[in-house]
């Protein structure tokens, strides 16, 4: 038995759900956490390697209560791996407040929680890894994505300064920035998504950035990303003279 454990969060579907596979697969213990008990039992169920913790990051002191049973459980955490997110690009074409809120609080500060439960953890151990999933919408603002780019621009910034507090630590912080991933989310989107990949793909990734590698950013694929890593240094009036063009097609 591999004594090697990671907690993912946002896990019942999606990367979440493909990277606890992967990493169960490498025979790793994954303890796996989202709020829809019913599709992580049926996950764990099919992998002895993937146990069931539900929890909703928005709730701050559940979050301490579940990282508590996990470590109680196996001991140890090695990797902590927080992705629970959420999309609506059907509210977001207007100035809809309350969705940007649930984006919000779900997005970053449902992280924060995740984060505020393992904190304390991670730097009296001197070891460890926290890894926050965003996106390459936090690079730049996208059209009918405003929350959205706003609440994984929020993470990426986050998480550098995270890294640097942390590394007084001996503890690890990466952030990963997906392309499009073929998700029950993006599935929303009412738009051609160029170079989309796999939930298996992602997961094959993450797993080579979070245990080959030792770089801050994780992302991928590459052909994609590097297009929005100039986009992200491009001048604004170039910038948005190409994202305006390229709206004709949403």
């Amino acid at each position: 038995m591999n004594n090697k454990v990671i907690w993912i969060t946002g896990g019942s579907s999606g990367i979440g759900k493909a990277l606890a596979y992967k990493f169960a697969d490498e025979g790793w213990q994954v303890a796996l956490s989202a709020r829809r008990e019913e599709l992580l039992n049926e996950i764990s169920k099919s992998n002895n390697n993937i146990h069931s913790f539900p929890l909703d990051v928005l709730d701050v002191e559940k979050c301490k209560e579940v990282f508590n049973k996990i470590v109680s459980k196996f001991e140890n955490i090695d990797i902590a791996v927080f992705s629970a997110g959420i999309h609506d690009p059907n509210s977001e074409r207007k100035l809809n407040l309350e969705s940007i809120r649930k984006i919000m609080e779900t997005n970053f500060f449902g992280t924060m929680n995740s984060i505020n439960s393992v904190y304390n953890y991670f730097k009296e151990k001197k070891s460890g890894h926290i890894s926050i999933v965003s996106s390459v919408a936090g690079y730049r603002g996208l059209p009918i994505a405003g929350a959205y780019c706003a609440s994984k621009s929020a993470l990426i910034s986050y998480a550098e300064s995270l890294y640097f507090d942390m590394k007084r630590f001996n503890v690890r912080v990466s952030v990963i920035n997906p392309g499009f991933i073929k998700t029950p989310m993006t599935d929303q989107n009412p738009f051609p998504m160029p170079m989309i990949a796999s939930p298996e793909f992602a997961a094959e990734e993450m797993f080579k950035g979070l245990t080959k590698s030792k770089s801050f950013e994780i992302h991928f694929p590459k052909k994609f990303t590097f297009i929005m890593k100039i986009l992200k240094i491009m001048p604004n009036w170039l910038y948005l003279k190409l994202i305006k063009k390229g709206m004709k097609l949403i």
